[in-house]
């Protein structure tokens, strides 16, 4: 089901939310009306259902329910002149079970917090209505929901975080904590295969506080993984686990699984690890390395182990071609009146990996020269272009207009059309359109 504006956030006109409102009042049951699985399909349905005021055509399901009058079913002549219904003598049935757990009517919403006792099916509505705004009925859900087994909790563990966002949410998420801390482990290490992104953080926040994984697990979920915030996570407890209290050193196999990472910060970790395991030289090669984290956390191993890195920048620099990143490194720890000249030297190199590095060392080491550096604004390669425009946005105003402005034309690639307007617009020069110009 769509959630947007509305109820608590959610759409009381999603068309999915009404058609399983209707099936379900209708006498099917919440797993044939809609996805069950989905904490968003809960929420909607919650919705839904209390919006059914608004609906006249539908409000005939609530009619039974205790101090409502019972009504018929209202006619198309009822529909048309917007009412609902003629009362009648004879009883309307009840609304179903999960239709009275969302009732408008708080007190119907209490009495039907019993029916959970002898229905685990509706457990995501008792969590629900443990963030509800009637006291009554949070209290009596809270109490429900606290009698029920810790581990009953985990399949609802979305649906717990997604409530914890609300301003009474926090009993259910402190109960789900509490579970996951003191439940079997099976079931910890089964949500942290979950998708929902707050469900795994959380089950691997507890699953490393309780030592559920092993060093060489963490250190593949942090290399493996695209969440920046699990990755920092795991790739830290997986280096600190055997160094704590003054331990042994880092397994070996975990350093090299985050020394082979395609994430910086994973890298960057497994670097930082290399001087508590006593392996400072090999933090060499990571003096090179793509990431300007990584290659300030080679240097600063580096150093730790008595070794100078300027060496070797200014080497390797020489031959830039096999690392064209140690221009860049040279930028960030050189001095100025001595590496500048090697760098402004390299901006001629055919490789525009080595240009491109060339161009972000003489930005760290601050020798940016406007003249010399504003010919790259027509290098061959974009990433080049890129790379000069941000150099020259200081002193954009010190560009002549009219090179700009030549640079704007259709027939210049991409590139530089996008550099030209960027400095312009830093420069004060951008002219905006007009009405009727394009």
């Amino acid at each position: 089901m769509r959630g947007v504006a509305g109820v608590d956030g959610w759409d009381c006109w999603d068309g999915e939310a009404v058609r399983a409102v209707v099936r379900v009042c209708e006498g099917a049951t919440p797993a044939e009306a809609f996805d069950t699985a989905s904490a968003d399909a809960w929420l909607a349905f919650d919705a839904g259902v209390r919006c059914m005021d608004d609906r006249p055509w539908l409000s005939h399901a609530l009619a039974g329910a205790p101090g409502r009058p019972g009504r018929s079913a209202p006619t198309l002549l009822d529909r048309l002149r917007g009412r609902r219904g003629s009362p009648l003598a004879s009883p309307v049935p009840p609304p179903p079970p999960a239709v009275a757990l969302c009732h408008p009517d708080g007190r119907v919403r209490e009495a039907a917090l019993e029916a959970v006792r002898s229905a685990p099916e509706l457990r995501p509505l008792l969590v629900v209505r443990c963030a509800d705004w009637a006291t009554p009925v949070r209290e009596r859900a809270r109490t429900l929901l606290a009698e029920l087994p810790g581990d009953a909790l985990f399949p609802l563990a979305e649906l717990v975080l997604r409530l914890a966002r609300r301003e009474r949410g926090g009993f259910a998420r402190a109960l789900l904590e509490a579970a996951l801390r003191e439940g079997p482990a099976a079931g910890v290490l089964a949500l942290t295969a979950r998708q929902d992104r707050a469900t795994y953080r959380l089950a691997y926040r507890i699953a490393v506080e309780r030592g559920l994984l092993t060093p060489v697990e963490l250190a593949a979920t942090a290399a493996t993984s695209g969440d920046v915030t699990l990755q920092d996570q795991c790739a830290d407890a997986a280096v600190a686990v055997r160094a704590e209290g003054g331990g042994p050193a880092p397994d070996p196999a975990v350093l090299d699984r985050l020394l082979t990472a395609r994430s910086p910060r994973v890298r960057s970790a497994g670097v930082t690890a290399l001087r508590r395991a006593g392996r400072c030289r090999d933090a060499e090669p990571y003096l090179a390395d793509q990431s300007a984290l990584v290659r300030a956390c080679a240097r600063y191993v580096l150093r730790q182990g008595g070794d100078d890195p300027l060496p070797r920048y200014r080497a390797w620099c020489a031959e830039a071609a096999g690392r064209p990143a140690a221009a860049a490194g040279l930028g960030e720890c050189g001095d100025r009146a001595v590496d500048a000249a090697r760098l402004w030297a390299l901006l001629e190199h055919p490789s525009p990996a080595v240009r491109l590095h060339a161009v972000m060392g003489l930005r760290a080491l601050d020798a940016v020269v406007r003249e010399r550096l504003t010919p790259l604004l027509d290098d061959p390669s974009p990433a080049v272009v890129r790379a000069a425009t941000r150099a020259l946005l200081p002193d954009a105003a010190g560009i002549p207009e009219p090179l700009l402005r030549e640079r704007t034309a259709p027939d210049r690639p991409r590139a530089v059309r996008v550099a030209a307007e960027r400095l312009l617009r830093a420069a004060g020069r951008h002219r905006w359109p007009g009405p009727g110009r394009p």
